[in-house]
């Protein structure tokens, strides 16, 4: 392959930066001069050249993202999402004419879970292409990636419907402390991924908050299991 070869090829082909960002594509026919100064220049330095360039656009795109991450603004539709839940736990305890702690936990998980499986099941596959990446359960067994939302939405139904409680909160341990695991290994190992609770509606890093949502949950269900 010669370089001018070499320069169409490189141009050709379309370049996905990252999931969930812009896809750019060369354009061989915008590049590609009509003739050649072997003078002034060679194809490969040319192609050096625009490789330089892209890897700049590619590093830029990479640090206003981490800015974001760092001014949490990607956690904000998380933060509305959980305090409109906890509302609505607070507005169903207000409904009963009392207040108990055990049935506030009971019909916040409730809400939690069966909301966090709808976003989910806007795309089952890419949901389970991202829990994958870490949860230990589902990187050996993909169909408990693929069906993880449907335990989510029946452990959520059965909190609300206040359905076998403490085989209810039995399997929510089980399944929060896994997911748990999963979540620190992968930041232990210092894996840059992208948290899947809310499927791909919503990125989110996978960070600290999503150990602590899971610790949360299962700490939560082993309340009203012993308690």
């Amino acid at each position: 392959m010669n370089g001018k070869q070499e320069i169409i090829a490189y141009f050709s082909m379309e370049i996905a930066l990252e999931p969930g960002m812009p896809t750019y594509s060369g354009c061989a026919s915008c590049v590609m001069p009509s003739r050649w100064t072997p003078r002034t220049s060679t194809p490969s330095a040319w192609l050096r050249i625009h490789r330089q360039s892209l890897f700049r656009m590619t590093s830029d795109l990479h640090q206003h993202r981490k800015d974001d991450c760092s001014n949490g603004k990607e956690y904000i539709p998380l933060a509305v999402i959980v305090a409109v839940t906890l509302l609505s736990a607070c507005a169903k305890q207000v409904a009963y004419g009392g207040w108990s702690w055990m049935g506030w936990m009971e019909v916040f998980m409730g809400f939690y879970l069966v909301v966090f499986a709808m976003f989910k099941f806007f795309d089952l596959e890419g949901f389970a292409d991202g829990f994958q990446k870490y949860d230990i359960q589902a990187k050996p067994f993909r169909p408990y990636a693929c069906f993880y939302p449907f335990i989510e939405l029946g452990l959520g139904l059965g909190y609300l419907a206040h359905w076998h409680p403490m085989a209810i909160n039995l399997a929510t341990v089980v399944v929060m402390t896994f997911g748990s695991l999963g979540v620190f290994y992968a930041r232990f190992k210092g894996l840059n991924l992208e948290d899947a609770c809310m499927g791909t509606v919503h990125r989110v890093p996978l960070s600290t908050v999503a150990l602590l949502e899971d610790l949360g949950m299962a700490l939560m269900a082993a309340a009203m299991l012993f308690v």
